[in-house]
């Protein structure tokens, strides 16, 4: 401990310097965008994440679905992203410290700092397992094949992770192009079928797919678009605290947020949806993933074609990989920083594999929710936080933060409900959000807010005064 209360990793923490910070499209912007471009986001976006819902998103037809994904982009961007961008541009201080405000000194150990690195083992486990499927028809296409391959994949992309990423994003500033160039080329193959796409014959073909008697409402598919996509994001957006402390000024992080996240996902998954609808309407085919090898393969006239386009995507999928395990490993490395991160990521490594070689890891809805339900709340604290301190970092707090642990213990409950069938909850992560947000308003009034802890080691960097110099090389990772 140092500072007398404050715990070493927070009263020695010092902020990312002016001079450290380049433009919205060296950092922020094309980061974010290539988590979206991943093909697991866009390949669930038909179905809304595997809903099983007749039709999935499309069950209202294109325009609906259109209008669902635009404004969980804009939730993203607005409530999850923003303000956690602003605190980091504001502090030059990463997500583990700024959090101490919200759940305090002690308690932002766990929260959110740990609990980042967790959750993001599980990403690596969904990654693993979707890339296993990509790749295992190269090697004869048998169950036993992928689960190999999915052991292989997250062993050496959490040691890269832990070693070397510096290597990977290098190559990470381009392999995004490969799932946009796919994209692209699936989209011209079926755009000639979208004047025939009929929406009841294809909630009609679903209902005989699935099993299910009717597709969803109108409010039911802006419900699923928010829950999929906000679902998938809620991680990322509170890590625009780390994103945030390398833009440098609040037109960066807004720029970043509106072209990396919002624009990104409007196109990534709409190219999605597009070609889903695309594709039924020339063919009557049912088909909800458009990233499946035999649906690019017959679209292209060659199941060799559908095979590769399935190798490039997962080849452009390592990248991602590997940053979950670089966010994870540092995290650890911080909160337990006398475990040896061989250990502490080794057993993280191993809890991804077996999501993976079980298959839960494909349950892609299911991870959302949770993923959803766990960051959603914070999210809405911070936010709260963020405004009661007048627009700034509070700084930290002693010991428990007692507003914000009751506040997500809630929001957590409300926001996992819809898995465990305690409730069925339209749009649970933005409730999450909404109950972590208006509970940390009333406790905070209540007055069960810790006094704040001067922090002399390190003071917030002056980035609004700061000289618009040519930035240093670009620092930001995912």
């Amino acid at each position: 401990m140092s500072n007398g209360m404050l715990p070493d990793y927070v009263s020695m923490a010092k902020p990312n310097p002016p001079t450290n910070r380049a433009p919205w499209y060296k950092n922020t912007a094309p980061t974010y965008a290539g988590i979206f471009l991943w093909f697991v986001f866009w390949s669930q976006a038909p179905s809304g994440g595997g809903s099983g819902a007749p039709g999935g998103v499309l069950g209202q037809g294109i325009g609906v679905a259109l209008l669902g994904l635009v404004v969980a982009a804009l939730l993203c961007h607005f409530l999850f992203y923003l303000v956690p961008g602003l605190l980091g541009m504001k502090t030059g201080l990463p997500l583990y410290v700024v959090g101490t405000s919200t759940y305090g000194a002690q308690g932002g150990f766990l929260m959110p700092g740990f609990m980042m690195g967790v959750l993001q083992f599980g990403w690596l486990g969904v990654n693993s397992y979707f890339a296993s499927l990509a790749l295992a028809p190269m090697f004869g296409g048998s169950a036993a094949a992928a689960k190999i391959i999915a052991v292989i994949w997250a062993i050496v992309a959490a040691f890269v992770g832990l070693k070397g990423i510096q290597y990977v994003a290098k190559v990470a500033t381009f392999l995004p192009l490969i799932p946009l160039a796919i994209l692209t080329i699936l989209l011209a193959k079926t755009l000639g079928g979208i004047g025939d796409f009929n929406v009841d014959a294809l909630v009609t073909a679903g209902t005989v797919e699935g099993g299910a008697t009717s597709g969803l409402s109108f409010f039911g598919v802006i419900a699923l678009s928010i829950t999929f996509v906000v679902g998938f994001f809620a991680t990322a957006g509170a890590a625009g605290v780390d994103f945030g402390m390398n833009n440098k000024d609040e037109k960066d992080v807004q720029m970043g947020g509106l072209i990396g996240i919002a624009l990104a996902t409007i196109v990534s998954a709409g190219a999605a949806i597009l070609i889903a609808a695309g594709a039924f309407g020339a063919t009557g085919k049912y088909a909800m993933n458009p990233a499946d090898a035999g649906f690019m393969g017959e679209l292209l006239g060659s199941d060799g074609a559908g095979k590769t386009m399935m190798l490039l995507l997962a080849v452009a999928a390592f990248p991602p990989a590997c940053f979950s395990s670089f966010i994870a490993a540092n995290s650890f490395k911080t909160t337990l920083p006398k475990v040896n991160p061989f250990i502490s990521v080794g057993i993280g490594t191993a809890v991804s594999i077996i999501l993976a070689v079980t298959g839960l890891a494909g349950r892609a809805g299911a991870v959302f929710t949770v993923i959803g339900a766990s960051f959603g709340p914070i999210c809405g604290a911070m936010m709260v936080d963020y405004l009661l301190a007048g627009k700034k970092w509070a700084g930290p707090r002693a010991g428990w933060n007692l507003a914000g642990w009751i506040s997500w213990v809630v929001g957590f409950i409300v926001g996992i409900a819809p898995l465990v069938g305690i409730a069925n909850i339209p749009a649970a992560p933005l409730v999450a959000f909404i109950i972590g947000a208006v509970l940390y308003f009333i406790l905070a009034k209540a007055g069960l807010e810790p006094k704040v802890i001067e922090m002399t080691a390190a003071a917030p960097a002056p980035v609004e005064s700061a000289p618009q110099e040519t930035p240093a090389e670009d620092t930001a990772g995912e």
